[in-house]
Formats: C-alpha cells, structure tokens, sequence
C-alpha cells in the first residue's frame, strides 16, 4: 500500500507542473493587466507596481522566480488586488467556508443519492423506483444557476425559512449545499441503483437468502458493499465538480470562500491569487483521488495496491 500511494504521488508531479506551468503563461496572455483599472496611472506609477511585483522581468524569469518561490518556500505571492495581503493570507481567510461548503454538499448528495438509489434497486419496476429515476433526471438536468435561485424564490423570499445569502448561521448554509448536493445527488441515486441491480442478482445474494438472512441484512451487509464500488469511482469526478461549482453557488449566494475570491481574482486579473487558488484545487483534487483509488481496493478485494 505504500509504495502504492509513494508511487501515484510521484505521478502527481509532472501533473502538477503541468497546470501550473498552463495556467501562468494563460493567465498572461489574457488581454489587459491587474493595474488596468478605473483610474488612470501614470507611467511612472506603472513602472513602480511592476517592479514591485516583479512584472517588468522577461516572462520566462516571471516563471522560473515563480516556480522557485512555490517550490521552495510554499510562497504563493503578493496579491496585486489586494497589496497588504499575500495570497497564503487569503487563501487561509477564505478556504474554510469553500470546504464547509464542500463537505456540506457532499453529505447532501450521498445521503439522498445512496437512499433513492437503494430504494429504486430493491423496489425495482414499481412507483418508487420511478419517482427515484425522476428525480435522479431532473437533478442531472437543471443547472445549479437555475436551481439556487429557484430554491431563493420559495424557501428564503415566499416561505422565509432560511437565508438568501450569507454565511452566518445554520440557515444560511441549507440552501448553497442543497443547491449543489442535490445535482450530485442524482448521479449517486443512478449510480447507486444500477451496482445494487448488478449485485442483487450474483449468487452469494441469493444463497444467503436462501439460509435465512434477513432483507435488511442481505441488503446492508452483503449488496451495500460492492453495489457502492461505482459510487466510489464517481467521488473523485464528483468531488472535482462540487470544488468548481462551488464557484457559481458562492457568487449566488453571496458566500465569502475562495471560489468567490477565484472568480473576482479572475476580473481583476490578479495572477497571483488566479494561481494560487488553481495550485490549491489542483492538489485538493489530486489527494481526493488518491483516496478515492485506496477506498476502491478496500471495498473490492478483487484489486490489489498495483
């Protein structure tokens, strides 16, 4: 198992670099700068702010200072948005509402998602199946930009049961991750449903019927396992979703995390903060994964940490 994991965190590397390196010169190549503001500057001001931020150096010594401060020292930079503020600052500011935000809306997906999808599977062909597969279609198609303001529109402005924005309280936490669970929470129903039809039918399920196994425990104790192995391949992809679409449902809801922060770095064309933040979910999504591919071996015997 350790050589396993040295090894896919040796296989990172060269992905990490990659993005990084993608996402520097992109960022630079977009038209305009982050002291293309509303005021005008003068030249001789410019000329301060770009040799402060090391922007008057040729691109290729912009990298290579930049590789060796990332590398090196784990120094992400100085936001040129925000000037008293370095990005390892902000990061560390904004990062815990993203990840509550996360956690939050992944519990949402898997307890709806595992509940309608084992339900569909042992009441298969009958009403609740179909109301499942309803709801798993009408999830996978309404878009979150959609959904989160049609959730505002009933249960915050014509019910006021919770929030409309914010990130204070318990109210204002329901609706950002039901709005984002719930498109994930279709895929784990779909998902969820077709391992259990796979597994209910293998002879182990039906031979421990046949020696008096309670349904309950044929389906928690012996389907449950291998009919969530699809479920668990879809968490690394899923969980790369709700990282990203966190970015729509924080500027929805007014949320302070860093997918907002990413989207006006974005606009305001503050490349430090741009790749920091792309440095950051890289490495969150690249971890997630490695943990993903631990918990399929664990749950499959079958495999081995190869």
């Amino acid at each position: 198992m350790f050589r396993f994991i040295a090894r896919r965190l040796l296989e990172t590397i060269p992905v990490l670099f990659i993005i990084v390196t993608a996402t520097f010169f992109m960022v630079r190549f977009v038209p305009g700068g982050p002291f293309d503001g509303e005021k005008a500057t003068t030249p001789e001001i410019r000329h301060n702010l770009e040799a402060y931020y090391g922007l008057n150096l040729p691109l290729h010594q912009q990298y290579l200072n930049y590789l060796d401060r990332v590398v090196l020292h784990g120094d992400l930079g100085r936001s040129t948005k925000y000037a008293s503020r370095t990005v390892n600052e902000i990061i560390a500011d904004k990062l815990p509402a993203s990840v509550e935000l996360g956690l939050l809306s992944l519990t949402v997906a898997l307890v709806l998602g595992l509940a309608a999808g084992i339900l569909a599977a042992v009441k298969r062909n009958t009403f609740l199946d179909y109301a499942a597969s309803a709801f798993a279609m009408t999830g996978i198609c309404v878009p979150t930009f959609v959904l989160g303001p049609l959730l505002v529109l009933v249960f915050a402005i014509h019910l006021g049961w919770f929030s409309a924005s914010g990130w204070y309280g318990w109210t204002d936490r329901v609706l950002p991750s039901l709005t984002l669970g719930v498109v994930y929470a279709a895929y784990v129903a779909r998902l969820t449903r077709g391992g259990m039809l796979e597994v209910l039918n293998q002879d182990y399920i039906r031979t421990a019927r046949a020696k008096g196994a309670s349904e309950l425990r044929v389906i928690f104790r012996h389907a449950l396992r291998g009919g969530l192995l699809p479920v668990v391949s879809f968490l690394g992809p899923a969980t790369a979703g709700i990282l990203t679409g966190s970015f729509v449902i924080e500027t929805i809801f007014q949320i302070p995390g860093l997918g907002r922060e990413f989207v006006n770095s974005a606009f305001n064309r503050d490349y430090t903060l741009v790749l920091g933040t792309v440095i950051l979910y890289a490495v969150l999504i690249v971890g997630l994964n490695l943990v993903v591919d631990v918990v399929q071996v664990w749950l499959n015997p079958k495999l081995k940490f190869e």
